[in-house]
């Protein structure tokens, strides 16, 4: 496999030095270039597509947000992943539904960073064993971290078709894994969400940490 090429984005330098000396402890993992702001960020990951953007949610310009929502949109063979200091499950239900592949604490990022790159580089979603665990107690009763999510019976594919777009994938990679139509694909997930009372893929993934569909992440 060649290397993951990586963009870092972040307004402090010293911080990006460090991300990008950590990183290179991994042969696998090159940084191909870096950003301080939001709006450069668009255009450089634009110009130079790498597998994975890492970006801070405080950017001048553009937050980090925006930055997500503007690269899923734009440049959808690029994974975001957020490394932040924001530990609240609100920020990470609002990334994950603008299209992040993943959450890091900067305060974890020596343990996890490097295995979060590989993990959403490969297709999967990586989130930090922290807020995982504090979605997942959500699950199943109402928090403040959502509303009440149910429990009903999956049929086969309703689930399958879950597991995916909590995995990250978007409806035309579904029905290709699946050899469906974009149409079924929409009308399983639907029907799930229907089943399962649920409001967007901020739950879906919840849901899908719950019944242990992303433990390989």
């Amino acid at each position: 496999m060649s290397k993951v090429r990586v963009f870092l984005i972040d307004d402090h330098p010293i911080f990006r030095a460090g991300v990008k000396s950590l990183l290179a402890g991994d042969v696998g993992i090159e940084v191909v270039g870096e950003a301080a702001d939001g709006v450069t960020a668009c255009e450089r990951v634009r110009e130079m597509l790498p597998d994975v953007a890492i970006l801070d949610l405080s950017l001048p310009g553009l937050n980090g947000v925006r930055v997500t929502e503007r690269v899923v949109r734009e440049c959808p063979g690029v994974n975001v992943l957020i490394l932040t200091v924001h530990e609240d499950t609100g920020h990470l239900r609002q990334l994950l539904a603008a299209g992040a592949r993943g959450y890091v604490l900067k305060r974890s990022a020596g343990d996890g960073l490097i295995h979060a790159v590989w993990v959403v580089a490969t297709g999967g979603v990586y989130l930090d064993p922290t807020l995982a665990a504090r979605l997942v107690a959500g699950v199943g009763g109402r928090s403040a971290d959502g509303p009440r999510l149910q429990e009903a019976e999956l049929s086969d594919r309703e689930a399958e078709v879950v597991r995916a777009t909590a995995a990250g994938f978007g409806n035309k990679e579904i029905a290709a894994q699946l050899d469906l139509s974009v149409k079924t694909v929409e009308t399983y997930r639907a029907r799930a969400m229907e089943k399962l009372g649920l409001h967007g893929r901020p739950d879906l993934v919840r849901y899908a940490l719950q019944r242990g569909w992303l433990q390989d992440c």
